[in-house]
């Protein structure tokens, strides 16, 4: 069974996450199959590319269990941290790279490292079930996925502090007035609207897409966004090998059994 799943609607590539027994959570082959996934989109050049996620959560991050899976050593432990991180931020800088409009359909509650596909998305139509939230402060990872590198940006610094510090869920309502989606619906009503945006898209020169969102996201941004990415990865490396980390992570597996 595919981790990622690719469909093409009216132009439009859709990029599912499948892997909803574990509500999407992130395990390297997943990022891997979602960036190999992107480059073949990219080069199909469609009107608009969707990220979109089956079952109920959009994702929840990292896999807290393989993390704990690796976790019989330091030196495994890392190594499978930095491949995950870093193929994470891999696909992060890859959509923002991306040359045609990026859309995020979001069903369900977006946890972890995962927000930062929702936040290198364009626009982004979010269930009014779903939520945003860090946990990083429960279990004691430092943040990754952009939530130092991206969120301030867009939200604004106190704000983004302050979610982090208090592990605050963001609700769907919330991450509209924050400017995190473009809309708010009911479930059913996501893939339509994603429908509506995408015709609104392809009745339009292509060409000046391209134009607009290389030059909003153009090298020197992306290789600040890079930088930062580089940063999160490193604080995360050298605090998932620590004794309390790894308490941490047992005690969140064991709440969330």
């Amino acid at each position: 069974m595919s981790l990622v799943e690719t469909e093409h609607k009216d132009g439009a590539i859709w990029l599912s996450l499948n892997r909803p027994a574990r509500h999407n959570a992130l395990t390297h082959p997943l990022v891997d199959e979602l960036f190999t996934a992107l480059k073949l989109a990219e080069a199909k050049k469609p009107a608009a590319l969707v990220l979109s996620a089956r079952g109920r959560s959009f994702s929840t991050g990292g896999d807290i269990g393989g993390f704990l899976d690796h976790a019989g050593s330091h030196d495994q432990l890392l190594s499978y941290a930095d491949k995950l991180v870093g193929a994470l931020h891999d696909v992060i800088l890859s959509l923002l790279a991306f040359p045609s409009p990026v859309l995020a359909a979001v069903n369900g509650p977006v946890t972890g490292g995962s927000t930062g596909l929702v936040l290198a998305a364009d626009m982004v139509a979010l269930s009014k079930t779903a939520f945003i939230q860090p946990y990083y402060s429960e279990v004691g990872f430092a943040p990754d996925g952009g939530w130092t590198a991206m969120l301030p940006e867009k939200i604004g610094t106190a704000k983004a502090l302050e979610i982090q510090y208090l592990n605050t869920r963001i609700s769907a309502d919330e991450a509209q007035r924050f400017g995190l989606a473009a809309h708010v619906c009911a479930p059913s009503d996501i893939e339509p609207k994603i429908a509506e945006w995408v015709t609104g898209i392809s009745c339009r020169f292509v060409q000046t897409h391209v134009a607009t969102r290389q030059n909003v996201w153009d090298e020197p941004r992306r290789q600040l966004v890079k930088e930062r990415l580089d940063r999160e990865k490193a604080r995360f490396l050298d605090l998932i090998a620590r004794p309390e980390t790894l308490a941490g992570m047992q005690e969140f597996a064991k709440q969330s059994a």
